[in-house]
C-alpha cells in the first residue's frame, strides 16, 4: 500500500514500541534506539527544524557517517514535507559548493567538527546556508558562529513548539502524499557537475518492498550501516528497507571498526561493492600465507573440496553422500570459522554491486557457504532492477527483473528501463532529464547488454565506452574498456585500472597495485621498498602484474568479440587514484576523462614506444596539505594470444 517514510515510522512506533530501531556502538558499548524512542526523537527535531524556518519542499542537507540521530533528521524533515539531501561524509568542502548552491540549501545537520568545519568555510560562496546543527558536540565548545547550534538544543527547541502545537506534527505528517519528493541525491559526476536525482516516497519505497519481498525480508534482519549515506544504495538497504520492514540497523563507531563491529553484530543481510569482499579475501590469504604448514595444507584441501561441491551445494544441486559428509568436516573446521572471522557467519542473503566481480571470488565465497549474489541499479533506478535469485546466482550475471520492471534494448545495445521506481527527474536539468527519461516512461541507462538465455541481464560496459580498434590487425574490433579493467581488478593484486585503445591500434593500460596485497608479497620475499611509489616501480612487481595481464589477455583471446581488447603495454603508476585529486568519484568510479587529460603524457608515451616516462603529478594529503609526487615509470610490452575461433 502507498505511503511516506514518516508514516512507516509511526506503524512501526504503534505496533512494536519497544522493538530496537536502531544501534550506535558508542564507546565500546552498543546503545539501542527503540521504535517508539526514535518515533519520539523525530518529532522533537520535526519540531525544533519547523521552528527554526523549515518549510514544506525546502531541502536539508545532511552529512556524516550512519548516525541514528542523522538519520531521524532526514526523517523530521520529510515529516514537515522537506526534501533531506545527503552529501558524502569524505568529499572536500568545495565539492559542496554546487549541491547546496543548486537546491538552494538554508539549512544543514551534520554529524561533527570535522563537517562543521567544511560548511563554514564556504559560508561566502553559499551565503543562504543560515543553519548548522551538529550531532557530535567534540571540539566545538569554543564555536560561536551565527546558526551554529548542536541538534541537543534542536530537540530542546522543538519541545517548546511541540507543547505550544501539539497537533502540529500529525497534522504536517498527514499532509504529505506518496507521489511527493522524498529525497534527493547527487550522482559522482563523472563527466562534469552533479546531477540532483529526485526521488519520490513511492519510488523508493516501492523498490524497498520488491527487493524485501524477492529475498523474503522480515523485520528479524540485522544489517549493518557502514557505507556512505549519500550513497543511494545505503540508503535503501539501511533507510527504504529499514522503514518498509522494520529490521535492526546498527551504526558503527567509527570507519576503523567496522570489521570488530561486523563480527559482534553478525548481520543476516549484507551489501557490500566487490572491493570490500575483495579486501575481506585479501585479508585472509594474507594471514594464510604466514600461517604454518600444516594449516596451510588443511585450509588448501578444504578449499579445493568447497569449490568443488559448495556452490552445489549453495543452488540445492545433488551432491554425493560422501562429498555431503567431508563438505560437513569442512565446515567445522575451516568454513564455519573463517565465517565467523569475516563476520559472516549468520548472513542469510548478501549483495554485492556497483562493479563487476571476479568468478573466483563470487565462487569463493559461496563455497563457504555465504549466499553472496549479484544486482543491478542505480540512483536513477532507486538501485533494485535486477536481482539474482537464490539458487541462480552467477559471476557473469546481474540477475533477473525483480516485480514491476520491464527491460529492452535499443538497437545500439543499450538497456532500457521501465519500473515504478524510476527517477522524478534531475533538479533543475529539464535537459538532462529528457536526455534519459522517454515520453513512454523508458529510462536509458547508459549501459550496454543484453539478456541471455536463462533470462538474466549481462552487462558488458558502458555504451558511452564502447569503442572500436582502429588501424592494425585487429582494426574494427570491439574495445569495451571497463570490461577490461574489471578482468585485471579480479587479481587481487590489482587495486584500480585504466585501458585505452578507442581509435587506436591498440589497448594499453594504467594500473594502480594493491599496496597491502603487494607489500605483503614483496616482504615475503625480502624485497624492500620505501612506499607506495618505490614499491610499483620493482622490477619485480612489474613481472607480478605482467603475468596478470597476460592472464587477461590469454582469457579475451577467448571471446572472438573482444580479443582485440587484448592489452599490448601497460605502466604501474606512480600513486593510487584517489577522489580527492579528481581521479574518481565518490563511490570510486574512475573519471576517465580526467585521468586521460591530467596524464596525457603517459599515455603519449604508452602509445610513442617509449620505455620509460618521467612524471610529476600534484596532489592533496589527507590532512589538507597539497604537495607533488614524482617517479620515472617503466613502461613493459606484454604478450597477446591469436583470438580463437569458434566453429560455426
Amino acid at each position: 500500500m502507498a505511503t511516506t517514510f514518516p508514516r512507516l515510522l509511526i506503524d512501526h512506533a504503534a505496533r512494536r514500541p519497544d522493538a530496537a530501531a536502531l544501534r550506535e556502538k558508542e564507546y565500546g558499548i552498543w546503545q539501542t534506539l527503540t521504535w517508539a524512542q526514535l518515533a519520539l526523537l523525530v518529532r522533537e527535531l520535526a519540531h525544533g527544524l519547523a521552528q527554526a524556518g523549515l518549510k514544506r519542499g525546502q531541502h536539508l542537507v545532511v552529512v556524516g557517517e550512519n548516525r541514528p540521530r542523522l538519520s531521524a533528521a532526514m526523517l523530521a524533515a520529510q515529516s514537515l514535507g522537506a526534501i533531506p539531501v545527503p552529501l558524502y561524509q569524505d568529499a572536500v568542502s568545495a565539492e559542496f559548493v554546487f549541491p547546496i548552491n543548486n537546491a538552494e540549501i538554508a539549512f544543514a545537520v551534520v554529524e561533527d567538527q570535522e563537517q562543521v568545519d567544511k560548511l563554514l568555510e564556504i559560508r561566502e560562496q553559499c551565503p543562504q546556508l543560515q543553519h548548522i546543527w551538529f550531532d557530535d558536540p567534540r571540539g566545538l565548545r569554543n564555536y560561536v558562529e551565527p546558526g551554529l547550534a548542536s541538534l541537543d538544543d534542536l530537540c530542546a527547541r522543538g519541545r517548546q513548539h511541540a507543547n505550544a502545537h501539539p497537533a502540529f506534527y500529525d497534522a504536517q505528517v498527514q499532509l504529505s502524499e506518496p507521489s511527493d519528493v522524498a529525497a534527493m541525491f547527487f550522482t559522482s559526476g563523472t563527466t562534469g557537475n552533479p546531477k540532483g536525482v529526485v526521488h519520490t516516497h513511492l519510488s523508493l519505497i516501492d523498490r524497498a518492498q520488491a527487493g524485501a519481498r524477492f529475498d523474503k525480508l522480515s523485520s528479524s534482519e540485522e544489517v549493518l550501516a557502514y557505507l556512505p549515506p549519500a550513497w543511494i544504495g545505503q540508503n535503501i538497504f539501511s533507510y527504504a528497507q529499514w522503514l518498509a520492514c522494520g529490521y535492526v540497523v546498527n551504526c558503527p563507531e567509527s570507519t576503523s571498526t567496522v570489521s570488530i563491529d561486523l563480527k559482534e553484530i553478525g548481520p543476516t543481510y549484507y551489501f557490500a561493492p566487490p572491493r570490500v569482499f575483495e579486501g575481506l579475501l585479501t585479508s585472509v590469504m594474507i594471514r594464510m600465507e604466514d600461517a604454518g604448514a600444516i594449516k596451510r595444507w588443511l585450509f588448501a584441501r578444504c578449499m579445493s573440496l568447497a569449490r568443488r561441491v559448495g556452490p552445489a551445494l549453495m543452488d540445492g544441486k545433488p551432491v554425493s553422500g560422501s562429498d555431503k559428509l567431508l563438505y560437513a568436516l569442512g565446515n567445522l573446521l575451516i568454513y564455519g570459522p573463517l565465517r565467523n572471522t569475516l563476520g559472516l557467519s549468520r548472513v542469510r542473503v548478501a549483495y554485492t554491486a556497483g562493479e563487476a566481480i571476479g568468478p573466483d571470488l563470487f565462487s569463493f565465497y559461496r563455497s563457504i557457504g555465504i549466499n553472496l549474489k549479484q544486482l543491478y541499479g542505480s540512483t536513477e533506478t532507486a538501485v533494485f532492477v535486477c536481482l539474482q535469485p537464490d539458487n541462480q546466482a552467477r559471476s557473469d550475471t546481474v540477475g533477473v527483473p525483480i516485480d514491476g520492471v520491464e527491460i529492452k534494448l535499443a538497437p545500439s545495445g543499450e538497456i532500457l528501463v521501465k519500473s515504478p521506481g524510476l527517477l522524478k527527474g534531475y533538479y533543475k536539468n529539464d535537459a538532462a532529464t529528457a536526455e534519459v527519461l522517454t515520453a513512454e516512461g523508458w529510462y536509458h541507462t547508459g549501459d550496454a547488454g543484453f539478456i541471455d538465455a536463462s533470462g538474466h541481464l549481462k552487462i558488458i560496459d558502458r555504451a558511452k565506452d564502447v569503442g572500436r580498434i582502429a588501424g592494425g590487425p585487429n582494426d574494427g574490433a570491439m574495445f569495451a574498456p571497463k570490461y577490461v579493467e574489471n578482468k585485471l581488478k579480479f587479481f587481487a593484486h590489482i587495486k584500480e585500472a585504466v585501458a585505452f585503445g578507442d581509435k587506436r591500434e591498440r589497448c594499453c593500460a594504467f594500473i594502480n597495485i594493491d599496496f597491502d596485497a603487494v607489500g605483503n608479497w614483496a616482504e615475503r620475499r625480502n624485497l624492500p621498498y620505501a612506499g607506495y611509489t618505490d614499491l610499483a616501480q620493482k622490477p619485480e612487481v612489474y613481472e607480478l602484474i605482467r603475468d596478470c595481464v597476460e592472464q587477461v589477455n590469454a582469457d579475451l583471446a577467448q571471446d572472438e568479440l573482444l580479443a582485440g581488447s587484448q592489452i599490448s603495454r601497460f605502466l604501474i603508476l606512480h600513486k593510487e587514484l584517489d577522489a580527492d585529486d579528481g581521479e574518481l568519484t565518490r563511490t570510486r568510479k574512475v573519471r576517465r576523462g580526467a585521468v586521460a587529460d591530467k596524464y596525457a603524457v603517459l599515455i603519449e608515451a604508452l602509445y610513442g614506444g617509449k620505455n620509460s616516462q618521467f612524471i610529476e603529478t600534484a596532489v592533496k594529503f589527507e590532512d589538507g596539505r597539497s604537495g607533488s609526487v614524482s617517479a620515472d615509470l617503466k613502461i613493459v610490452d606484454v604478450k597477446t594470444f591469436p583470438a580463437v575461433r569458434r566453429a560455426a
